[in-house]
């Protein structure tokens, strides 16, 4: 075969890697007051579209749970689906958008601390 023919074989089976933006800030621990622990975020966007097309966020702290590395909730959707993680109970969640699913998480895990706070003041 001549190279150019090679070229034409390998440019229509090989797909181009389309441009990625990956979000991934730095640890932020909850201060104990306010039920201690870290909460982790990562988001790949495709561009230019900014379409997700991989996503994880998580509550650690073991003092609330000590199972799944201490993941007390957590979104995701490695392994293929979109799946919540709740103290160690793995369910599906349908995938809507991030920004909702951003909101959701964050009231879902300030409740559980704020809980996990109070239950310790009884």
């Amino acid at each position: 075969m001549t190279t150019d023919v090679t070229r034409k074989i390998m440019s229509a089976t090989m797909k181009t890697p389309k441009a990625q933006e990956i979000y991934a800030p730095k640890d932020v621990s909850v201060p104990v007051r306010l039920g201690g622990g870290v909460l982790k975020e990562r988001v790949i966007r495709e561009l230019p579209s900014k379409k997700v097309i991989s996503y994880a966020l998580a509550y650690i702290n073991p003092l609330i749970f000590s199972g799944d590395n201490g993941r007390v909730l957590g979104c995701d959707n490695s392994h293929g689906y979109s799946h919540r993680h709740d103290m160690g109970t793995v369910t599906p969640e349908p995938f809507v958008n991030y920004e909702m699913l951003y909101i959701r998480f964050e009231q879902e895990w300030q409740a559980i601390a704020i809980e996990f706070v109070n239950r310790d003041k009884s």
